[in-house]
């Protein structure tokens, strides 16, 4: 099949209004009600399909959870709240987190003196000795409920993290010997959790120690910093019968110390409420949230695993929250207090597309937002013209004054070294804002961040670019991501400087731009040195081979995600699958997220069984209890990247073409999807039934081109929404054209079949357990 031409895969029919990143849920079609067409009548699924699939996700604890990584987790986006045992003590611990707690002494770096901060945690007291629990965190309600039993009665629990006034509410009900049960708050020290890990930089120190006191029946514990401001934890303890409800509200303010009345006043108004009465809009938004797209397949352990990565996403992330930090708001003991560039964040917020999810985009908001404080993070002489972004930043993108990698790590200079010279992880950072106008097909995403940002980026590779002796253009040395050692060359900036180049091109003619750099951007699509490679494939650049364990895909970014180099001839082919089979073909570093990689390039390849055997290696070795993960600490970005994995699976959109279920394992013989979103702005339902494709729906919201491999084998009819036959041309291997206007929508089925359109969950092939701790 031709490629069409990036031009025409980046342009828009129209522009969407942005209502997708306005942080509200737009009305769509929902799978509880069958998507048809008068041509096609269909029943309604006996059951809600939603309903369905987020009770069986649902984590359950029937042992206690100990750690982080076993026990249940609440949030929204800022104040969050992980549940385990107090270690070594008859208690539960509810850990008291926010997002935005943060500390504000730039001069120490990112990673100390603008680190995440500790706020604290409450104890829950029995009186009697913990002899079980039985909890399930309900994922369709985002709200944990269950029983503690004690030797003397039991506890019945229910806590959530509500979204409109931001507390976390735990509703307790005891039997007769419980009733003097107590909830206790423990401060933390107020440090960066680096300093548990490495030395403390010269003339730091922690903050002052926590104050504790009342305001008219409302607890508070303010915590001074020593850059000026405040953050504060204010709750009450409210009776209504048998049952008692703790309500806590974290507030944060700098410089000026406003937080205390913040939170204060958040605590009275939240306790007037009962708890179900906070209950009613915090379920009413997390269900209308999932309502947003379904997907169902046979694999019941990983079909739970990846509702439960949506329920952790909007727990974690929303629009105008910050971006999501290693951990998510969930600051345990960690060396890495801070928003990592490198790798961390383009994980994270990638399954937001296909979910149908812009409203969780907070990379496109901040990066849009906070773009003047990159300038200040890069080298004097290059701050007129140039952008790059710090592996390590806050959350308003600021590194500060970081001495030593230990406090913080800078963009660097290529061909200088300290700091070391890791320049392309503004580029990265901004293909995901490209994902986001791609999928929405919004233009101010477009013009607005995309393109001002991302001409910054590629302008500061331009002051180094040096013609070779062979006529090329060159790198001088620069850092491929945790590899380790600086080189010529370097595959992980050429390329994201080759993907910067085309899409600024293409971008400069879609926004009627005649910009003058761009001869100078179409020089290093037609000059630049080719990549690297030897006889093992990719190498990290031209003086390094890829010759140790290492987990980061960072000299593949060609292949995925930027998907410049797809096999498209058998030498391009052979060099992808020579370097993904040397890539993870060495034991000792990899890590969770290697897997996740290797399994989204062999969903490229369409060998769905060797993504699937990739995903089943990083349940099986990495992936906890609670479906979280740790390295030295917790990091929130792999488990995230591979409900990616699993998108990719069952669906890809890259260089205009929709490919629907380009790579499942042959025993996925069955699947639903509905309501995907799609590059261009479509929203993809289809069925698989059987082994076979049944029936593929593309509802178009920008009228941009429509070109889909179907994978319906045979001739096909195409219809519109009211069952009328529409025009559509052959495009070759296996995919057809259709001339789709905003709104309208296209079903395309075998010829002369008319499937039942009913979407709900498919039946599992196995059994599996739950996550979380069950019997």
């Amino acid at each position: 099949m031709p490629r069409p031409s990036r031009r025409t895969v980046l342009a828009t029919g129209s522009t969407l209004a942005g209502a997708a990143l306005a942080g509200g849920l737009p009305s769509q079609a929902t799978a509880a009600t069958p998507v048809s067409t008068p041509a096609t009548a269909a029943s309604a699924p006996s059951e809600d399909a939603w309903r369905t699939v987020l009770d069986d996700a649902d984590l359950v604890w029937q042992k206690m959870p100990k750690t982080w990584y076993e026990g249940p987790y609440l949030g929204n986006g800022l104040l969050g709240s992980g549940i385990y045992q107090e270690p070594g003590k008859n208690a539960i611990r509810f850990n008291v987190q926010h997002s935005e707690v943060q500390d504000h002494r730039p001069e120490f770096g990112s990673l100390f003196g603008l680190a995440r901060l500790p706020i604290g945690y409450f104890t829950l007291e029995p009186v009697g000795a913990v002899t079980g629990l039985d909890w399930r965190l309900r994922l369709r309600d985002a709200e944990l409920t269950g029983t503690l039993t004690t030797d003397k009665g039991t506890l019945t629990i229910r806590a959530q993290v509500t979204n409109a006034l931001s507390v976390l509410a735990v509703e307790v009900t005891p039997s007769e010997g419980e009733r003097g049960f107590a909830w206790v708050f423990h401060p933390a020290q107020s440090i960066s959790p680096r300093a548990a890990f490495q030395p403390i930089p010269a003339g730091y120190e922690g903050n002052p120690p926590a104050e504790s006191g009342e305001d008219d029946g409302v607890s508070v514990c303010v915590q001074p910093l020593l850059s000026g401001g405040q953050h504060v934890t204010a709750w009450r303890e409210r009776a209504r019968g048998e049952r008692r409800t703790l309500y806590v509200n974290v507030a944060h303010s700098f410089p000026k110390s406003t937080a205390r009345d913040r939170a204060v006043s958040t605590v009275r108004a939240a306790a007037r409420l009962p708890y179900d009465a906070l209950a009613v809009t915090h379920r009413a938004w997390w269900h209308a949230y999932y309502r947003k797209s379904f997907l169902s397949v046979p694999d019941a352990r990983i079909q739970r695993f990846y509702w439960i990565q949506l329920y952790k996403t909007a727990s974690a992330a929303r629009r105008d929250a910050p971006v999501m930090a290693t951990s998510g708001p969930w600051l345990e003991p960690t060396p890495w207090p801070a928003t990592w560039w490198n790798l961390n964040v383009q994980l994270e917020y990638w399954l937001i597309h296909g979910s149908n999810h812009l409203e969780l985009d907070a990379v496109t908001r901040a990066l849009g937002e906070f773009r003047d404080n990159l300038t200040a993070e890069m080298a004097a002489p290059y701050r007129a013209d140039s952008l790059g972004i710090p592996r390590t930043t806050d959350m308003h993108l600021v590194n500060g004054g970081a001495t030593s990698n230990a406090q913080g790590y800078g963009v660097g200079i290529p061909g200088q070294d300290t700091p070391t010279p890791e320049v392309g992880n503004l580029t990265w950072a901004l293909h995901n804002v490209w994902l986001s106008y791609r999928h929405t097909m919004d233009e101010k995403i477009l013009r607005d961040v995309l393109f001002p940002l991302l001409r910054k980026a590629i302008s500061y590779y331009l002051h180094f670019l040096e013609p070779g002796a062979d006529g090329k253009l060159h790198l001088p040395a620069t850092f491929s991501p945790e590899y380790g050692g600086n080189t010529r060359d370097c595959n992980y900036d050429l390329m994201l400087l080759t993907w910067g180049c085309r899409t600024l091109l293409d971008s400069a003619e879609l926004l009627g731009i005649d910009d003058e750099l761009a001869p100078r951007w179409r020089e290093v699509l037609a000059r630049r040195v080719a990549y690297p490679t030897d006889t093992n494939g990719f190498m990290i650049g031209a003086d390094i081979p890829f010759a140790k364990s290492h987990r980061h895909y960072s000299h593949m970014l060609a292949v995925y995600p930027l998907y410049e180099l797809t096999g498209r001839t058998p030498d391009e082919l052979a060099l992808i699958e020579k370097s993904l089979a040397h890539w993870v073909g060495f034991e000792g570093a990899l890590q969770g997220y290697t897997f996740t990689g290797a399994a989204s390039m062999s969903a490229l390849l369409g060998k769905g069984e060797d993504a699937l055997k990739y995903l089943g290696q990083l349940m099986s070795r990495f992936i906890q209890a609670n479906t979280m993960y740790k390295e030295s600490g917790p990091v929130i970005e792999t488990p995230l990247s591979a409900a990616q994995s699993l998108h990719d699976m069952v669906c890809q959109s890259w260089g205009g073409v929709i490919r629907v279920f380009p790579a499942l394992p042959a025993a996925w013989k069955d699947l639903t999807v509905h309501n995907f979103r799609t590059q261009g702005a479509f929203l993809l339902s289809a069925v698989r039934e059987g082994g076979t494709t049944r029936w593929v729906r593309l509802v178009s919201e920008a009228g941009a081109p429509c070109v889909v491999r179907h994978g319906i084998a045979g001739a096909v009819d195409v219809r519109d929404g009211r069952g009328r036959p529409l025009r559509f041309e052959d495009a070759g291997d296996g995919a057809i054209r259709i001339t789709l206007r905003k709104g309208d929508s296209a079903l395309v089925t075998a010829k002369g079949d008319r499937p039942d359109l009913s979407v709900g969950p498919v039946t599992a092939n196995a059994p599996a357990a739950r996550w979380g701790l069950p019997a």
